[in-house]
C-alpha cells in the first residue's frame, strides 16, 4: 500500500466490534501518511501545523471540514494560539485505530500540500 492507495479510498462505516488496526499494521501505515504521529497511548493520529495568521488557519479548518462531511469521517479539530492547528483522527465507533483514519490522513496532506 501507497500514499496514492489511501487517497483513491473512501471511508466506511464500522460497526462497534470491528477490530483496530494491530499495532504492527499501524507502523506500516505511519509512514504513508508524513506529519502525523500516533497519539493517544496509539488510539490515534495528531497533526499540528502553524499558520501565517488566525485567518489562514480557520480557512484551512473549513476546508478539512468540507473534505470531512463527503467523506463522512470527521476529525477533531482545535485552533489555539491564533494560528495553531491540531488535528486528531480517531474510529470512536472502535475505540482506536482504523484504515479510516489513515484515509483520511492522506486526504488532509494533500490539503496541506494544496495550500502551501
Amino acid at each position: 500500500m501507497n500514499e496514492t492507495d489511501l487517497l483513491n479510498r473512501h471511508p466506511v462505516e464500522l460497526p462497534a466490534g470491528t477490530p483496530t488496526l494491530t499495532p504492527d499494521a499501524v507502523e506500516k501505515m505511519l509512514p504513508l501518511v508524513p506529519g502525523w504521529d500516533l497519539a493517544d497511548e496509539g488510539k490515534g493520529l495528531h497533526r499540528r501545523q502553524r499558520f501565517a495568521d488566525f485567518v489562514s488557519a480557520i480557512a484551512f479548518v473549513n476546508r478539512v471540514a468540507e473534505l470531512a462531511e463527503v467523506e463522512q469521517h470527521h476529525p477533531d479539530i482545535h485552533v489555539t494560539g491564533y494560528r495553531w492547528l491540531d488535528l486528531d483522527l480517531s474510529t470512536h465507533s472502535i475505540g482506536g485505530l482504523s484504515d479510516n483514519d489513515f484515509i483520511m490522513a492522506a486526504k488532509i496532506n494533500r490539503l496541506f500540500d494544496e495550500a502551501a
